[in-house]
Order: structure tokens, then sequence, then C-alpha cells
């Protein structure tokens, strides 16, 4: 039964740090302001972010779960629209959980929050917090109180702010680790976390840590601020530290991160964090937030400068005591395992153990141990199910839980002689899903579900793709089981589809009268040396077909490899162009007429539209002459993304890409002039002069649903005459253009729509 508000507040005060209560007294109290109008909209909107309290989409109270659609109730209150009216926005809440670890009693608060104030789903994010959906605004305050109970907090989970400290869940128990970073990224999260030199960023702030420098589990080079366990002899003595990397990230035009220090010194961890987030706070973008990333200051500055200027930052701060304090407990040893096991070995295995334990198992460096990955599809568990997994972890582990990147839980230093009867207790709760970090196991953000910058169902995709995978057996497949997908409904990359194997991002065509749910197929990104290498887009494919795109890939890399070929190897010999082509049949898009289920998106009985608009008919001669444009601009983006790919691509090939890329961008906005004037000039300098005039100063022109200036995308492209100065730069050239042609898709269907009304033209719904 719920607890009013009053008394959660002093039930639980003796239980809160001090200083987490004194947080939720004053956002508790900062929404009685707001409710009574005494704080601006956008003031309250940082206040609730930095909370974890994001606003979310709610289409019709529905939700995918992986095997049904759920109905969700109706919460009962809204700030935005006052106090004591109802209302139709319920909130998402994100919750902190730095590098991962959890105890089970932490897990058990979690579900009761889920349970009461959520719709019973715990979500995994692949940034190891935990997502709670459908939550009640006023209900965050005593939530927030409960998980500060347990040590949880919510500060700084969203909004402008450090976000959650990510690394290794295999930290402390990997055969390859150099040392067990975890006391690190502890360390991190709470020296940064409310930290007075953090709270002045135009963006948000990624960090995470890797034990190694070659596997996939940190991901540090797609990352803000990213530190590599290393090692050095100095004095005779055996010295730990990190390679440091900065200016890495993901969404809708990544960046790789730059090497800042070969190596650090531990002790200069911390003070190193400070600098450079006094440097970012200080020189980083903060009115134009699609420039306010490091990744853009580094990027302007070059690595050179932007290191002189941290070291420089470095030699003016004050000593502060709580740089070097843990570093003593950093270095003790720490035990995860029961003394000895909690059973005899003697178990009755229940039914699928052996071919679990083939994907699911891993052996720890430590003798006689294992970690075990509880794979949960769509990364979602229920608060029943982790009731159930909070026992299991107290009763064969002395609380070691993790979460991870791709939205699963991993138990830890389980030993060996008591995984059967953990398996038949993990088989009643309905948690032994094969296929962990295989093929099988398809990372997915939330999408058209949750998500209000969603345009296509990225869960519904992958729940779709995981079960077709599965009924295959593929997990169990030596030669396809290690390559991953991943799964994004829209370019900001939350699924993570730069690194896959094989990656999706949603998008959306006009097929005649219709808006058509499609995706971006990405080839030849890679987890492995932390993401390093990032994939481009291949081309547009038909939402129902993504599943035979998969299995036609899966099939060529079968036949054409070479031996010990890695997917990514087989997509660079072959050639994302050759690829395209054997693909081709697969793109076009039946009339509505002949098969609607293509104009209704995954698990959705709805007819597919964005913003529930539809697209009405036009004049075919002017219509033509557009998506002509468009699809040329589409073939020269793409024609870039390959030359950029090719290793033999030289410097004089990388200007020509940064050139082509820029345009593919004067083909797309010639594309959309020719709707009013279909003989629009195709010279650059009059393309460019006119779309300014028609649609960028009268901001008929715009993306809502990517939340970029792909605008400023075009603009800086022209000012540089094309020009760029190295690969990388001539590759974000190409991720600039493919995004400006997808915004002038979609500003096309705004022209359609109101050249439709202005004619009486019935609009498709």
């Amino acid at each position: 039964m719920s607890i009013d508000q009053p008394r959660w507040k002093d039930v639980l005060a003796d239980r809160m740090p001090p200083a987490m209560a004194e947080e939720i007294d004053l956002y508790e109290g900062q929404m009685e302001l707001r409710k009574q109008r005494k704080i601006e909209d956008k003031v309250f909107a940082e206040i609730r972010l930095r909370r974890g309290a994001y606003g979310q989409r709610y289409d019709n109270g529905k939700r995918y779960d992986g095997t049904k659609t759920q109905e969700i109730p109706f919460p009962r209150r809204s700030l935005t629209k006052g106090p004591d009216t109802e209302w139709d926005a319920p909130g998402m809440q994100r919750i902190k959980i730095p590098y991962g670890w959890m105890t089970a009693e932490q897990l058990e608060t979690l579900a009761d929050c889920a349970e009461e104030y959520s719709n019973g789903i715990l979500h995994i994010t692949t940034r190891q917090d935990i997502q709670l959906h459908f939550v009640d605004i006023e209900d965050t305050p005593d939530m927030h109180r409960r998980l500060a109970a347990v040590g949880i907090t919510t500060r700084e989970a969203c909004g402008n702010s450090v976000r959650n400290v990510t690394g290794c869940p295999k930290a402390g128990i990997c055969r390859d680790e150099v040392f067990d970073i975890s006391p690190y990224a502890k360390a991190e999260t709470w020296f940064l976390l409310g930290h007075r030199d953090v709270q002045d960023f135009g963006r948000k702030f990624k960090i995470a840590y890797s034990g190694c420098g070659t596997e996939a589990c940190g991901r540090v080079m797609m990352h803000d601020l990213g530190f590599i366990a290393a090692v050095r002899e100095e004095g005779g003595k055996e010295e730990r530290g990190f390679k440091v990397v900065v200016g890495g990230g993901l969404g809708p035009v990544p960046h790789v991160a730059k090497l800042l220090y070969e190596f650090m010194p531990e002790d200069e961890m911390l003070p190193v964090s400070q600098a450079i987030s006094r440097v970012y706070a200080r020189l980083g973008e903060k009115r134009n937030r699609n420039k306010a990333r490091i990744k853009f200051l580094v990027a302007k500055l070059g690595i050179d400068e932007f290191r002189r200027l941290v070291d420089e930052e470095r030699q003016t701060m004050e000593p502060d005591p709580r740089w070097k304090d843990w570093l003593e407990e950093a270095h003790r040893p720490t035990r995860e395992a029961l003394d000895s096991p909690a059973t005899d070995g003697s178990a009755f295995d229940a039914p699928g153990f052996e071919e679990w334990a083939r994907t699911n198992l891993y052996d720890q460096r430590q003798e006689g141990f294992v970690s075990v990955t509880i794979n949960l599809p769509l990364g979602d568990i229920t608060s029943r199910q982790s009731r159930k997994l909070a026992d299991i972890v107290r009763q064969y582990t002395s609380d070691a839980l993790r979460t991870t990147v791709d939205q699963n839980f991993f138990l830890r230093s389980v030993h060996k002689q008591d995984v059967p009867a953990l398996y038949k207790e993990l088989h009643e709760a309905k948690l032994v899903l094969s296929g962990a970090g295989t093929i099988t196991d398809v990372t997915s953000c939330p999408g058209t579900d949750t998500c209000k910058l969603g345009i296509a169902s990225s869960r519904g995709l992958g729940a779709e793709l995981r079960e077709q995978l599965e009924a295959r057996e593929l997990q169990f497949d030596p030669l396809l089981k290690d390559i991953n997908i991943k799964v994004s409904g829209c370019p900001n990359s939350c699924g993570l589809h730069h690194i896959g194997d094989i990656g999706f991002y949603g998008s959306s065509r006009n097929v005649g009268s219709y808006k058509v749910p499609h995706f971006l197929l990405m080839l030849g990104g890679a987890r492995d040396d932390n993401a390093g290498n990032y994939g481009l887009a291949v081309g547009a494919v038909p939402s129902k077909r993504a599943p035979e795109v998969v299995d036609r890939l899966l099939d060529l890399y079968r036949d054409e490899r070479e031996d010990e070929e890695t997917f990514r190897a087989w997509v660079m010999r072959v050639g994302k162009k050759v690829i395209k082509e054997k693909l081709k049949d697969l793109l076009p898009v039946p009339g509505y007429e002949e098969d609607p289920s293509f104009y209704v998106d995954w698990h959705d009985a709805r007819e597919y539209s964005i913003g529930d608009i539809g697209v009405g008919e036009c004049a075919g001669e002017v219509v033509t002459l557009t998506q002509f444009s468009l699809a040329t601009a589409e073939s020269m983006a793409f024609d870039a993304s390959v030359a950029i790919d090719d290793p033999g691509t030289d410097e004089e090939g990388v200007r020509e890409v940064g050139r082509g890329a820029y345009l593919a961008m004067v083909a797309a906005a010639q594309g959309l002039l020719k709707v009013r004037n279909p003989d629009a000039s195709q010279e650059p300098d009059v393309v460019f002069r006119q779309f300014r005039e028609e649609f960028l100063d009268t901001k008929l022109f715009f993306e809502r649903f990517i939340g970029a200036n792909e605008s400023q995308y075009f603009v800086n492209a022209h000012e540089a005459g094309g020009a760029v100065r190295d690969r990388d730069e001539a590759r974000r050239r190409v991720e600039e253009a493919q995004l400006f042609i997808e915004a002038a898709h979609a500003c096309y269907s705004r022209l359609l729509q109101a050249q439709a009304a202005e004619a009486g033209v019935a609009i498709a719904t």
C-alpha cells in the first residue's frame, strides 16, 4: 500500500545521506514553485532533468514489451498544465547506476519503485542506467527518497551535466584486464557529482573506464572523456595509470576520441578530470546546443592546443584532498564471492542448461568461479523477476551484480559448483534466455515507444530481429554468432548503431500519398578496440524489409568470406557499393493497395505517421523533379561514404570526399527549391543563396525529430567551399550530408502537406 508523501520523508530521514535528503527537499520545493508559476518553464526543465526526470512520448497508452503490447494506464497529474489537472504527458525517470554496480537491496528497491510508480518494468540502458517509464512527476520526490535510502542517486542523470560514469562489467574478474577499474570509476562518479566545476556545461558530458585497450566492454573511444588502464615501470616499481582520450561521441555526427595522454599517473586522474571540465565549461559552446559537446571544442582547437590548455589549467588549481584520499582503498583486494559454495552441486539441470551455459557463462580469472549474464530482451525485466534475481544474488554471491552497456544484468563470482542450482532458480524466474553477447542479443533504444525524437520503432524491429535470429539458433553458429546488431529510432545513436557490425537508425520516406517507416542501414562499425571504428550509412531500407536485409547480409557473408575474415573485414573488402547492389531488390516499397503492411511500423496497429500527419497528393511533375534531386543527393553522399571508408583514398581523395559531401547537400537543397521552381539553378552559390532566402531565413527548413541543426551543416560546408582539413573532418562531412538529406526529406513532406491543404486535397491519415 502506498504511503503518503510526508511519511516517506519522515520514515526515511535517518536512512538518507543528509546531502541527498537536502537536494530532494530542494527539488520538491522547486516543483511547488513551478506549480505556482514562480519558476519559468525552461528553468524548471533543466531542474527536473538534473534530477533525471524526462518527458516522454505517449502514443495511445501502449508499449511493446517484447512479447505483447501493454496497455498503460494514464498518469494522474502534470506540472505542464498546472496543479490538480489531468495530464496526458507521463515522464521517464532515469536512475544512475555508476559503472553498473548494484546490490540486491538496491535492486529490490528499484523493483518496488517500478511497481508502485511505473508500469512494473525496469529498463536497462546502454549507459548502465535504470529507467522507469510512465511516471507521474509528482511521485518523483518520494521515489528519489526511497532510492537515496539505499545509496542510489538520480542527480545529474540528465541535463547539461556529467552523466552516469560507465565501466567494464567484468572489471576485477576479467582474464585480460590490466587492473580493476571499478574503484576509479567510483571515485570519478562521486568526486564530480554536484561539483561546482561541472555545473556550467553547454551540453552533457559522458565518461567511461576500460580495463584494457582492445576489448569492447568499456567503449571509451565513443566518450567525451575516456580512461584505459595502463601500467609502467617507475623506479623499479609498477605504477598504475591510464591512457586518456577526449572528444569522442556518437550522436548524429560521431567523433572518435583523440589521445590526450599516453600515460597519466593514477593520482592525476581526478585533478585532470577537473581541469578538463573547467576548460570545457569556459570555452565550450553555450548558445548553439548542436555544437556544444566537447568533441566540437576538441575538433575546433586541435588536440595539441586542447592539451596545452588542460595542462595550463591544471597548474592553476588549488590542491584538493579528495584527489588522493581514496587511492589506498583502490589498491585493496575486494571479494565478492561467498567463502564456500551455497550448494553441494547435486542440483538437477533444468531444461536448456547446456545451450544456456555455452553463451551465458564466463570463466573468471579467479579459479573456480564464473560470471553469469542475465540476457534481457530489449533490456527489460519485471519487478517480480527483479525481486527473484535479488534473492539469487544474495544466495550465491556477496552482492556481486552489475548492469551492462548491452542492456543485460551480469552476476559475478559464482562458485562453479552452484551453477546448476542457480540456473534452476533463474529458469523458474524465466531469466534463462541464451545468446548473451551474440548476434541474437540485439541492442535497441526505446524509439517510438516512449522517446519524443523517435522516428521508427526500434524496439519493434529489435524484437523482430531477435525472434527471427533465435529461430535459426544463430547464437550457436560459430561463424555468425559474434556479429552484433544495434538499432536506434533516430540518428542520435542511443541504440549505438554506429558501432554495430550491422546498424539501423529510424527514418521515413514518402511513397505516393503516404509516409513509410524506413531504417538507414549502417555497415562497418566495430565494438572492439573500445569502439574505435564507426560505420556509415549504406542506404534507406523499408522497415518491414529490415529482417530480410539482415538475412541477405548474413548469407552473403557466409558465402563470400575469406578464411578467418570478420564481418567488418568482409564489408571493407567487398565494399558498400557492391553490397548495396546485392540488396537493391529489397529496397523498393510496394504500393499501398498491393501491400499495406509496409505502411505500418513493427508492433503497431496504426498506419505509420510522424506527428499523426499524413502526406497529400501533389503535382506529379514537381514531385518527380524533387525526388530525383533527393535521390541524386543520396547517391552522391553514398559514394562519398564509400570513398572515405577506402584505406587507399589518398589526401587528394579525402579532399574530393569533402567536396562530394558538400555537393550532395547542394543537390538536396536544389531539390527543395524545385518544389516551387522546376528550373532552379544548379550553381552552388546560387543554390545556397536561394535556399537561405527561401528556407533558412523563413525557417521552413528544420528537423524536429533529430534535434540537430542540419541547416548549419550546409552553411558550414558552403562557407568552407566544400574544403576539409583531414580524413576525420571529411568523414564528419559525409555524416552531416546524410543528415541534411534526411532533413530535406522531412521538409519536402511538410511542403507537400502545405500544398495539399492549400489545394483542398484530402490528407492521408
